[in-house]
């Protein structure tokens, strides 16, 4: 009965989370004293400078690291108590990764990379209908048998995208996953991804030190120095997309558009 709650909802609670790490002549603290709540279902966007402590933080929510101080809730159960096995089952089922570096295994093709999720997973029912479902909605239905090098940094980005959401996870941790590409290309990722928590009602969060999308989620955190130095909340969703990003994300359409054309 126990492990059936810790999957009852993706609300993630971070109570006041400390992380520090042993140096030359004492410690250091990447992290002190983070207390807020991520709202379920939303785009919640983790912001700040390279090493205010974004991917700190991201990591221990993940169940990749442990808090030195504080704990971490998700749907109300203590995920820093946790054996290795329950945190490695629960990454493993109810959540999904995006990196800065794309890592698709470079000998299968999209659908293959997108299906091999589903079988990490355990998922054996209808796998083709669902890696064809989460490749139409990336944009990438008719670019299922092309191989990551075939494909540009944007295509390749949008099948991880495509492989994290495969097995349904109800938490998706995406770090700095637009920092290699275009700020065209940057912007349509990031509006895809506001576009799955509505679709499919997960739990975002996207760690960015790019100016131009830091105001493009549902919630904002913003981290200096390890420290939380403000969190703002965006009750419409659609003002964050006029700051350039409908633009941007209609220049990249013209552009998958042009693709598609050459492509056939």
């Amino acid at each position: 009965m126990k492990k059936k709650e810790i999957y009852t909802g993706s609300s993630i609670e971070i109570e006041h989370v400390g992380r520090s790490f042993p140096v030359a002549g004492g410690f250091f603290e990447a992290l002190k004293d983070i207390h807020v709540t991520i709202p379920e279902g939303k785009l919640t966007i983790l912001k700040g400078r390279s090493g205010s402590g974004k991917t700190t933080l991201l990591n221990i929510i993940g169940a990749l690291d442990a808090p030195t101080k504080g704990k971490v809730l998700i749907g109300g159960q203590d995920i820093s108590g946790m054996s290795e096995k329950a945190r490695d089952d629960l990454r493993r089922k109810q959540m999904g990764f995006v990196f800065q570096a794309v890592s698709l295994i470079p000998s299968l093709n999209a659908y293959q990379n997108v299906e091999f999720s589903l079988r990490l997973a355990g998922i054996r029912e209808d796998r083709k209908k669902r890696v064809e479902e989460c490749l139409k909605m990336v944009g990438l239905g008719n670019r299922m048998n092309h191989m990551p090098a075939e494909m540009s940094g944007g295509e390749q980005q949008r099948v991880a995208i495509a492989r994290a959401i495969a097995h349904r996870p109800k938490i998706i941790l995406a770090d700095e996953p637009t920092a290699e590409l275009d700020s065209a290309m940057a912007a349509e990722v990031t509006r895809l991804l506001g576009e799955l928590t509505r679709k499919e009602g997960v739990t975002i969060v996207m760690t960015t030190h790019d100016t131009g999308l830091m105001d493009a989620g549902d919630m904002i955190i913003e981290l200096e120095n390890g420290t939380q130095a403000a969190v703002t909340y965006r009750e419409d969703a659609k003002a964050a997309e006029g700051d350039g990003l409908d633009r941007a994300a209609k220049d990249v359409k013209d552009q998958m558009q042009k693709e598609k054309k050459i492509h056939g």
